[in-house]
């Protein structure tokens, strides 16, 4: 019996140090999660999302982390050398995260890797409905249009944010931006990340000192299936014709809208950067602008690049904005925006004119620093006349 024990103890040990030899000689690492908690609800466990695939590609509920005694939890993950990790904490659902000590949602936390780590953090509360938030609720007026549908998609809401004044000066039409992700444009208890881009008061800060046009918001609330529906394929040009077919057809019939193509922008951020950009390149006769930050422009599979490089059509009248950050995933999106750049002005499209582009290197891919940019966005785009 004693025999048997130590040939499973030295195998166990030989098969470890195999592992730990192939990492080494591929160029991988260990890295350890251990995470200490308080306060955890009764039959809770903790979860891990982020960036990588390993870590569930933002799925608060794809990767759950081993119990290794009453309050700790903890994760043995592989990763290349040089890997740019983003991640966070959850009980399972975007409702239940991990927050600091300000009762907050904390920030994406980082990690480059470069050596075999361990990483200690120590978790001492978690959002929950019984929190109320008061910092970012919605300024202004919103109303909701619940479960629209297009054939081969997903029903979804969407916001319309109103200006100021907009019951009021019953004559007057207005522009009309058109924003993805929609449940993080006005409302951090609706924001996936407990983080909204505080569009409605930077609108309103903006109308208000006369910086911008007054104009109207809508938010397209995004689906599970939304890393689909915002990148070329069938399902990104569904999507597509859900907002030109029958989001703004709706838009243009229920609010006092110009309805013109010069009046009509549209937005997002990441992919929704990206679907943003190809409804302005897609769709020039119903959309004159677009702010697109941090899109993914040229990543893994998605090269649109590539598609606007071989596109032979003459010089669009559109203007474009685009900006990123220089920490952790937006340093990936950096070749795909610089070569988009490139081949933007290749076409004619000349900086500062009718192309614009930001670089804050000390931004990381979040909603804080989508919503810090914002107002710089709305004033090169809907600059008050």
């Amino acid at each position: 019996m004693v025999l048997k024990q130590m040939k499973s103890s030295f195998l166990v040990s030989l098969i470890i140090l195999m592992l730990v030899c192939s990492c080494k000689q591929k160029n991988l690492h260990v890295v350890k999660f251990e995470i200490e908690v308080s306060n955890l609800p009764e039959n809770k466990s903790v979860y891990i999302t982020g960036n990588h695939e390993k870590l569930g590609s933002w799925n608060p509920k794809a990767v759950k982390l081993d119990q290794s005694g009453q309050d700790r939890f903890e994760k043995e993950f592989v990763f290349e050398k040089g890997d740019e990790l983003e991640f966070k904490f959850t009980l399972g659902t975007w409702s239940e995260e991990a927050l600091d000590d300000q009762a907050k949602p904390r920030e994406n936390q980082l990690l480059n890797v470069q050596k075999d780590t361990s990483i200690q953090i120590s978790i001492l509360q978690w959002k929950s409905d019984t929190i109320q938030y008061t910092e970012g609720q919605v300024t202004g007026k919103v109303v909701y249009h619940k479960q629209l549908e297009w054939k081969g998609l997903a029903s979804r809401d969407i916001v319309v944010w109103l200006p100021p004044n907009y019951e009021k000066e019953k004559n007057r039409k207005y522009s009309v931006l058109y924003m993805q992700d929609g449940q993080n444009c006005f409302d951090p208890k609706t924001s996936s990340f407990g983080v909204d881009w505080q569009i409605d008061e930077s609108c309103t800060d903006l109308i208000g000192r006369n910086t911008i046009e007054p104009l109207i918001v809508v938010g397209i609330y995004n689906t599970p299936n939304r890393s689909k529906e915002y990148v070329p394929g069938l399902d990104g040009d569904r999507y597509m014709e859900l907002l030109t077919k029958k989001i703004k057809p709706f838009i243009d019939s229920n609010y006092r809208t110009y309805g013109d193509r010069e009046h009509t922008a549209v937005g997002g951020s990441s992919a929704g950067g990206t679907i943003s950009f190809m409804l302005l390149w897609e769709y020039p006769e119903i959309f004159s602008k677009a702010i697109c930050m941090s899109p993914a422009f040229k990543i893994e599979d998605i090269d649109y690049v590539k598609v606007v490089r071989g596109d032979e059509d003459c010089k669009r009248d559109i203007r474009i904005y685009i900006d990123n950050g220089g920490i952790g995933l937006e340093k990936r999106l950096q070749t795909g925006i610089d070569e988009m750049l490139v081949e933007l002005q290749k076409k004619g499209y000349v900086l500062d004119r009718d192309l614009f582009w930001q670089l804050d290197t000390t931004a990381q891919h979040n909603e804080k620093a989508w919503a810090k940019r914002m107002p710089q966005a709305l004033k090169i785009l809907f600059a008050a006349p």
